[in-house]
């Protein structure tokens, strides 16, 4: 099977590869992270105007409507910058998901901001009940004429900082734990009774806490099935991500073993070492091989499974990998002074976020739906 990219494919890497070039280096990254809402405005600003936030939309709003193998290699090319502007949370997944589902009225209203950057929205979803992957959702909507009113807790709004609004999930009927029931929801972020609060993640990235008391709401179509959805397409543009940092720590890893002198000769010369770098890059390999299965499968009914099966592998050897590399530095390798400090930082959030690598693995399975 032919994996090479094909013309408009290896245009979108070139693009984004020159981005990261142009405005990325270790002292930038730190410095972009200590921004307001945890990245560069002006980097935000400039992916728009390069065209890469409308990139997912759909074509009939703008948008290039990337297909999985775009998706994954800007993503890819994202991962090896270490790039930290959200564009998997703000733009794959709650730029998408809108698109698909708001009204046409809203949809009018909000779309040509969403497609240039001058606006983000989030998704406001996981609450402090939920478990593993499992459907939670206390919130609670009830009808105000055509429009609704929302009141609730959602503590974990990952790339919520500074959000213009809010995808939020909330129960018309039925208990928490309930598929049926839950609806999807938009809350601009100034509305009256939206209360927020920022906080830092691992990676330096800024989520939100918010807290909704009769706040005024858009019913979205679709509901948790729509999110599902976009939630597999946000899975594969992590994993992609994921895999271009292990790349990326990984070869700066092997320059660092290849001039770093101990007992009179290089690290990597040792046996037991060079072992160990072989094991992770069987690993990257196999990483790649899982992604590729899921591109393979883009539009067919194994896309979703393939996706999970390649998240729950990537969770978790990307971490694994992470520790390798942080070892073989030293104490150095946990500062912000390395690129692998900061890329492992990364890795620890998409390994973790929205689920655990055994929950994807559970899904993979069949076992949680």
């Amino acid at each position: 099977m032919n994996f090479e990219l094909n013309e408009d494919e290896e245009m979108l890497k070139a693009l984004t590869e020159r981005f990261v070039v142009d405005h990325y280096d270790h002292d930038s990254r730190r410095a972009f992270l200590g921004e307001p809402n945890g990245f560069s405005r002006k980097n935000w600003e400039l992916l728009g105007e390069l065209g890469l936030i409308a990139a997912p939309f759909p074509e009939e709003l703008g948008g290039l409507g990337l297909d999985g193998t775009g998706i994954a290699t800007v993503f890819e090319a994202l991962g090896r910058g270490l790039v930290v502007e959200p564009l998997a949370e703000n733009v794959v997944l709650a730029g998408r998901l809108f698109a698909l589902t708001a009204p046409e009225d809203l949809k009018a209203e909000w779309i040509e901001d969403l497609l240039t950057g001058a606006r983000r929205l989030a998704l406001a979803h996981a609450e402090a009940g939920t478990r593993d992957g499992l459907t939670w959702v206390e919130t609670s909507a009830r009808a105000d004429g055509d429009n609704y009113r929302l009141t609730g807790s959602k503590p974990y709004c990952i790339a919520g900082g500074g959000a213009d609004g809010f995808i939020v999930s909330a129960r018309v009927a039925g208990a928490p734990g309930d598929k049926d029931g839950a609806e999807l929801f938009f809350v601009p972020a100034d509305a009256a009774g939206l209360k927020k609060r920022d906080w830092p993640l691992a990676d330096g990235s800024v989520a939100a806490d918010i807290t909704l008391d009769d706040a005024a709401a858009t019913r979205l179509e679709g509901g948790l099935d729509a999110l599902a959805e976009a939630e597999q397409v946000a899975a594969l543009a992590r994993s992609a991500e994921a895999l271009g940092i292990m790349a990326r720590i990984f070869e700066e890893t092997i320059e660092y073993l290849r001039t770093r002198d101990q007992f009179g000769v290089p690290l990597g010369s040792f046996q037991a070492i060079q072992h160990r770098m072989v094991a992770q890059y069987a690993a990257i390999e196999r990483s790649r091989a899982l992604l590729n299965l899921a591109l393979v499968s883009w539009g067919t009914e194994d896309f979703a499974r393939n996706v999970q099966g390649a998240r729950a592998f990537i969770a978790d050897a990307s971490v694994t990998l992470g520790h390798e590399m942080i070892q073989f530095h030293g104490g150095m390798g946990v500062t912000d002074e390395l690129a692998v400090g900061g890329g492992h930082k990364r890795l620890l959030v998409l390994s973790r976020w929205p689920e655990p690598a055994q929950s994807a693995l559970d899904r993979f399975a069949g076992l949680v739906h």
